[in-house]
């Protein structure tokens, strides 16, 4: 069994230029519209409520945010390390046309151009999986990563649906993992995935 046994904050930055310097480790990305549960899902995965803040007002964090993480693999009692990096939310409307903008160029900047990243991680709010701003950002995604990075969609508050909504959903989106922060569902088979995939890379 894999789990995540520390997790730290390190240090916002407001674009790739004052990110920190972290070449010896893998940087895994989460993305998502504002109030899909991003910040609940960093703190139900780290078991650390107050880690990333759950803030009332979408989209009011524009920092990139860091946390270090420490995973441990129960089996053989080894230690690895990562950064979880905590991207603004999109899609906020109460923000001028000037703040939005130059907010879009710093994200499309570290998407494109930060080389530590290592997994982007996509929520999706289950109950609205067709919203053209996600399918936007999924194709920039599948656009711009390149061929060491994985691209991971994560169908969030899946307690939110009935049995026969979550199996409309697995067929149209098979590849994806339907989680739940609140009911703790699907978060360790989601550490898991990351700490394969990172030590995957890394061999």
């Amino acid at each position: 069994m894999v789990e995540i046994v520390d997790a730290k904050f390190v240090i916002s930055a407001p674009n790739i230029k004052m990110a920190p310097d972290t070449q010896e480790q893998d940087e895994v990305v989460f993305m998502a519209r504002s109030n899909v549960g991003k910040s609940s899902l960093l703190n139900a995965l780290t078991n650390h409520k107050g880690l990333a803040k759950v803030s009332s007002t979408p989209g009011k964090t524009r920092l990139i945010n860091y946390f270090d993480v420490t995973f441990i693999n129960r089996d053989d009692k080894s230690k690895s390390f990562a950064k979880f990096v905590d991207l603004p939310g999109f899609g906020y409307a109460k923000v001028s046309k000037s703040i939005k903008s130059d907010w879009e160029k710093n994200l499309t900047d570290y998407i494109s151009q930060r080389a530590q990243i290592k997994i982007f991680i996509h929520l999706i709010d289950c109950r609205h999986p067709h919203l053209d701003i996600d399918t936007s950002v999924s194709e920039f995604l599948f656009e711009h990563a390149n061929e060491s990075q994985e691209i991971l969609q994560l169908f969030t508050k899946i307690d939110k649906l009935n049995q026969k909504e979550q199996n409309v959903l697995r067929k149209k989106f098979p590849h994806a993992i339907m989680i739940s922060s609140s009911k703790k569902k699907g978060l360790v088979k989601v550490v898991k995935i990351i700490y394969d995939i990172l030590n995957e890379s890394n061999e």
